[in-house]
């Protein structure tokens, strides 16, 4: 017999044994406390949002139903649905997988388990689904049409893989388009498609199946590397960052996919910079961003030719013509259908007053984009301008460029307008050939001075061609509406202004 101060003795371990059950039946019953009624309303809420295309919500609701009961194989068959609705057949498979755990016997599952699995090209354990299905219900259509496929899948892929050994590109590229078409979610596959391209020399063929290609992979480094290279080699720099952004959101610290974003980073840099000052009519200093450019990336055709284009278009800006010509017709030889460049070199040969030959650029621009606006009426533009020059070129009867200032033009004016002033003449045909230069230069300064009047020149309008006078009675010749020189001996003095 035990005395009392035994019993109290024992008394703390009998209390903590009751706590550490009490807390352990808590416990299981706040996972498996979710009752039944509950659960069937997060399946019937589940079914609801599914239907109304609602899939998120849809989906939380059958993540609770799982965690409710987690022996039910309906539950996850039923998210697995949601999730293929989704998109996300990987995370379809582990719910159908644990389905037919439970529920061997659950044919439905084994066919969406095989077809998921026929579609990422994994034919034998697809076969192993649907020869499972066949066993059970020989009669099941869908299971033996897909049977066929899994068959057939794998003969094209053991033929794609000789024609590809044997370096019959074009073969394995026919064959693959089959084979991709019945596994349209195998990586291996696309990978192998794009590798053909690559060497056929269609990069952007390779870039169509590269790019789901890299996200099929749960690790897919290699890919995305290599779409990022490809992007870059066309000049699409902008979405090459991007891809090798996603290389580094794997693995910050891969060296190969850190080297080529530091160079990809860089010149797209440069290269938005230097349209950013384009855009602000900073000419001169785009000029030097994209000859960094060219430092920066010297070995990729696009980069140089790009960069030349810009720098012509700039050099017309700033009126530079003839450094203008050369860079555009540098840009021209490597890239010979591209209307901007030939845009640019038209307007290089318009500054530089040589009409013609802007005409036939503007025109051979207008053969590759007919449609063009702006090459429509630069090659208008220029017409008029060849027209006027083979009548009279106020610019060339002065002296002065295109984009002679008025001072430059009032200097160049005076120094004629003195070594032609009839007076310096004695024969009479002489002076009748100093008055019509002499007129020449008076009508070309008084164009080039007035802003208007020039601006319509500039157009391939002559303001003093009586043509162009649309009933404002015609000044004819002389500008200033009267001849000073008609009519006997002219002895007045003229203040050069």
């Amino acid at each position: 017999q035990k005395s009392p101060s035994s019993f109290f003795h024992c008394l703390p371990v009998f209390c903590l044994i009751n706590y550490v059950v009490l807390v352990s039946f808590t416990c299981v019953s706040g996972v498996l406390g979710v009752s039944p009624v509950e659960i069937e309303q997060h399946l019937e809420m589940g079914r609801k949002l599914l239907a109304a295309g609602q899939l998120a919500e849809a989906l939380s609701h059958y993540h609770s139903a799982v965690e409710g009961d987690s022996k039910n194989y309906l539950t996850y068959y039923k998210r697995a649905a949601v999730f293929l609705a989704m998109g996300k057949s990987k995370s379809a498979l582990p719910d159908l997988t644990r389905a037919i755990q439970l529920k061997p016997d659950f044919l439905a599952a084994r066919i969406q388990r095989g077809n998921i699995l026929l579609k990422q090209g994994n034919t034998q354990e697809a076969r192993e689904d649907f020869e499972a299905v066949l066993l059970r219900s020989p009669d099941q259509e869908e299971a033996q049409n897909q049977l066929h496929k899994a068959e057939e899948l794998e003969e094209l892929q053991e033929e794609a893989h000789k024609a590809h050994h044997r370096g019959d590109y074009t073969t394995t590229i026919q064959v693959l388009d089959r084979v991709i078409e019945l596994s349209p979610w195998d990586p291996e596959s696309r990978e192998m498609r794009a590798e053909c391209y690559i060497r056929l020399g269609e990069p952007r063929k390779a870039i169509l199946d590269l790019t789901p290609a890299a996200r099929l992979r749960t690790d897919n480094r290699a890919a995305f590397l290599k779409l990022s290279r490809l992007l870059y080699d066309l000049g699409e720099h902008h979405n090459s960052l991007s891809e090798i952004r996603e290389c580094l959101k794997l693995d910050q610290d891969d060296k190969e996919c850190f080297a080529h974003y530091k160079q990809v980073k860089k010149l797209s840099k440069q290269m938005d910079s230097a349209e950013d000052l384009i855009s602000e009519q900073r000419y001169q200093e785009a000029i030097d961003k994209y000859e960094s450019v060219m430092r920066t990336e010297p070995n990729i055709p696009f980069y140089t030719t790009k960069a030349k284009e810009r720098i012509c278009f700039c050099l017309v800006k700033i009126k530079e013509a003839e450094l203008a010509l050369d860079t555009c017709s540098e840009a021209h030889q490597r890239d010979p259908q591209n209307i901007h460049i030939l845009r640019d070199r038209a307007e290089a040969y318009i500054q530089l007053q040589d009409y013609e030959k802007a005409v036939e650029d503007y025109q051979e621009a207008r053969e590759f984009d007919q449609d063009n606006q702006e090459i429509r009426e630069g090659l208008e533009r220029a017409q008029k301008l060849l027209k006027l020059s083979r009548k009279r070129d106020y610019y060339k009867i002065l002296g002065v460029s295109r984009s002679a200032n008025k001072q430059e033009i009032i200097k160049a004016y005076r120094k004629l307008a003195q070594q032609w002033h009839p007076d310096n003449f004695q024969s009479e045909t002489e002076k009748k050939e100093a008055e019509k230069k002499f007129i020449d230069i008076a009508s070309a300064k008084e164009v080039l001075t007035d802003p208007e009047m020039r601006q319509k020149f500039d157009s391939g309008e002559d303001p003093l061609d009586p043509e162009n006078q649309q009933g404002e009675g015609g000044r004819g010749e002389w500008p200033f509406g009267f001849n000073p020189f008609q009519g006997g001996n002219f002895h007045f003095k003229f203040h050069y202004n």
